[in-house]
């Protein structure tokens, strides 16, 4: 439905960026605010913010109730919060998410719970073209017309 339909950028996202993957197994919930450099998956309960400079993992059990910063992630559980993705950000049809959401691409499957408010972020810095100004009729009936006057002026 949004997103990419290279297959190429899902390939990327669900492989492992770096050999090293933190995991919270299910039964398992955590407080606070977490940070890590490698890949990160899910399944348990994280209740804080999640800082990740690499890819989240939201597994079908996992639950994450924050803020969470990261490089991709891919959603298949409960999320409900502010999450940045600089990247790509995937819901799986599984996934159920609230708040706020600011990604650079996103690609959901049908199913997906998505109940945001959505930021596509894009990485330009390039402001919004401007609008010419409106002028008032007033100002129009003082011109001068070409080759004579207006009413304002005679």
């Amino acid at each position: 439905m949004f997103g990419s339909s290279k297959e190429e950028d899902v390939r990327r996202a669900a492989a492992p960026s770096s050999g090293v993957v933190n995991s919270l197994v299910k039964g398992t919930a955590v407080g606070g605010k977490i940070k890590c450099d490698s890949d990160i998956r899910i399944d348990g309960v994280i209740s804080g913010d999640l800082v990740c400079t690499a890819r989240v993992i939201i597994g079908p059990t996992g639950v994450i109730e924050g803020n969470v910063t990261c490089q991709s992630a891919v959603i298949e559980g409960r999320y409900k919060g502010n999450i940045k993705v600089t990247e790509l950000l995937i819901l799986r049809e599984t996934a159920f998410v609230e708040g706020e959401v600011s990604a650079q691409k996103i690609q959901m499957q049908a199913g997906a719970v998505f109940n945001v408010i959505c930021r596509m972020d894009t990485g330009l810095a390039s402001p919004a073209p401007k609008q010419p100004e409106k002028k008032s009729e007033k100002d129009d009936a003082k011109e001068p017309v070409a080759g004579g006057t207006t009413e304002g002026n005679a």
